[in-house]
């Protein structure tokens, strides 16, 4: 039996997705854990391109079982709309399922999240406006609706009457208009009528997948550093998408998990607000993003790009419990002359060896050390012995960084590019 959590290391953006779909063709169920369409896991296969938001990324191996777990936010409108996209393309969602505890993304929520981030004014949180951290605001005050509601009509316009009033009151401040209830009761409605038979409750079928040692994957949606406790707060999701809460949003017992992999790109990249000690601006930042093509998946917005984190990792490391990693878009660099790797944070005459809190973060600056690039191309390397030494070394010098040994390493985005380093059980 393995249960394995596949993780972002980073600030997100790492290649979750791609990692997700390679280990999918042994899997025999992916369970998406937490986040909702507020980020975007990119998988290349013989099918084409595809920005997944909501749809785990096993869902292009028609033998694998995909589960939106309860601790997903979703928001039904744009489940069909990725649906539709996949159908169009060839894909089977015969296995695709959708636990009935996970929350619904109402349209009053990304109402509010709208005017809640444009009130911050010059403090924003760089929000997708998506809805989701009014959603798990919900969730956590229990105003919540949740995608089993959608099949008892009596129970959910109950607490339809219940929530609209106290988002009427909000709407107000902000001069919008008031709900309308009919029309929120009808598009409800619709959503049952297009789900209704993929809303299950995914518990006995996890129970039964994992004693019967049966192969899984827990995937998360972006990365350690906009994790709700231990991110850069307040400058984060509004979910966990570490390991420790993998068990609890796709519904297993914690101790079930044997395996974490840790994904991180072969450089640092953030998108929104808040410290990001390794960025790299004017041309150098420029020449990175466009190299590794960084802009948003989800809202196509530019990618803040900076050098590989160090301390960074360490954090992601611990906090995951990583068992293994893996390195993505090793082949970015494949063309820069010099390479750097942030060891420490310079906060006056300290030089830190572990992140700090979002308000010493925000004053530090980063300790490089600089490593040789290896200016020939990685694109065709489908094994460890095919890298050139220096990019060995520079891999080997994160591998040290993390404490956690490299198992696979990615040098473009097709399936083929991923290969595995180490058998590492």
């Amino acid at each position: 039996m393995s249960v394995t959590a596949v993780v972002g290391a980073q600030w997100g953006d790492e290649g979750k997705g791609r990692v997700i779909d390679y280990l999918a063709e042994k899997a025999d169920m992916v369970i998406r854990f937490q986040g909702g369409d507020n980020a975007g896991h990119t998988v290349v296969n013989d099918l084409g391109l595809f920005r997944l938001h909501l749809v785990p990324s096993g869902i292009f191996r028609p033998a694998t079982c995909n589960i939106i777990g309860a601790g997903a936010v979703v928001n039904p409108t744009s489940l069909l709309a990725e649906m539709q996209t996949l159908v169009e393309a060839g894909v089977d969602l015969a296995n695709l399922w959708l636990s009935d505890r996970a929350h619904l993304v109402m349209p009053y929520h990304i109402q509010l999240d709208g005017l809640e981030e444009t009130a911050r004014g010059g403090s924003a949180i760089g929000t997708t406006k998506r809805g989701i951290g009014p959603t798990y605001s919900d969730k956590a005050a229990r105003w919540g609706l949740r995608l089993g509601d959608l099949k008892q009509p009596e129970w959910l316009r109950q607490r339809l009457e219940q929530v609209i009033p106290r988002k009427d009151v909000l709407l107000e401040r902000y001069g919008a208009s008031p709900l309308d209830r009919d029309a929120l009761f009808e598009q409800c409605m619709a959503w049952r009528d297009a789900l209704g038979e993929r809303i299950v409750d995914v518990l006995p079928l996890v129970r039964r997948a994992v004693q019967g040692q049966q192969s899984v994957l827990l995937e998360g949606q972006l990365g350690v550093m906009r994790d709700l406790d231990w991110g850069i707060y307040p400058y984060v999701t509004s979910s966990n998408p570490t390991a420790a809460f993998a068990g609890v949003g796709a519904g297993l017992p914690a101790s079930q998990i044997n395996r974490v992999v840790g994904v991180v790109k072969a450089y640092s990249t953030c998108v929104g607000a808040g410290p990001f000690p390794v960025e790299l601006l004017g041309e150098a930042g420029h020449q990175l993003r466009e190299l590794g093509e960084e802009y948003g998946a989800t809202t196509g917005r530019p990618r803040r790009v900076g050098w590989f984190d160090g301390v960074a990792i360490d954090y992601a490391a611990w906090l995951n419990g990583m068992t293994d990693l893996v390195v993505t878009k090793l082949d970015v660099l494949d063309t820069l002359p010099e390479l750097r790797i942030c060891t420490g944070y310079r906060l006056g005459d300290q030089v830190l060896t572990h992140v700090p809190d979002t308000a010493v973060l925000e004053m530090v600056s980063p300790v490089y050390e600089s490593w040789p690039g290896w200016q020939q191309s990685t694109t065709a390397c489908r094994a460890w012995d095919d890298l050139p030494a220096a990019a060995q070394r520079y891999l080997r010098r994160i591998e040290a960084l993390a404490g956690v040994p490299i198992t696979w390493v990615s040098v473009g985005a097709a399936r083929e590019a991923m290969f595995l380093v180490t058998s590492n059980p």
